[in-house]
């Protein structure tokens, strides 16, 4: 008997032993410690969001904004390309009780994506608070105005390169006679 061990597998050998990652419409399906996450790019996202809404997810939960400036290298399925900003959907399909959440990355360059309001009107706020905190305009909402912070209001607050200012802190004075 000769002592032969098998010959290490080549590359090709060893991708076919990694599965591919799940798809759903066409997008990378993935299990956030138990939460089903779909990730998508930019031009996919208007389209993914119409196959979930025609599949029974009927009810938006909520929608936001992500900004990664500091933390660009973070984890993301093949055939993702981080971006800065990323726009997070959370939604629910009543009839069967699942949820799923959607993660789509949004450009700096050019931080826009196409509303959802049209197919789920319930998101119109969100994504105005999402324009007035972030920057992420929404091609297509009826009323993309702010929501929190004032009209005339510079700058998007919840960005990582907003600068939060100064107010020094001052204080009064304790009354004579009080006690602590």
């Amino acid at each position: 008997m000769s002592d032969q061990s098998a010959p290490e597998p080549t590359a090709p050998e060893t991708e076919a032993l990694i599965p591919p990652p799940e798809l759903l419409h066409g997008c990378p399906l993935v299990d956030s410690r138990g939460a089903k996450v779909v990730h998508c790019n930019r031009e996919d996202y208007l389209e993914l969001c119409r196959a979930l809404e025609a599949d029974g997810h009927s009810m938006p939960i909520g929608l936001t904004g992500v900004d990664y400036l500091t933390h660009p290298g973070r984890d993301l399925p093949a055939g993702i390309r981080p971006e800065r900003f990323e726009v997070v959907v959370e939604l629910q399909d009543m009839a069967h009780h699942r949820r799923l959440r959607v993660r789509c990355q949004v450009p700096a360059s050019d931080p826009r994506l196409p509303s959802l309001f049209d197919l789920w009107p319930g998101t119109e706020y969100h994504e105005r608070e999402t324009y007035d905190m972030f920057g992420v305009v929404f091609d297509g909402h009826p009323d993309l105005t702010r929501i929190l912070m004032p009209e005339d209001w510079e700058g998007h607050p919840l960005r990582k390169d907003y600068d939060t200012g100064h107010v020094p802190v001052q204080f009064k004075e304790a009354p004579r006679g009080a006690t602590i």
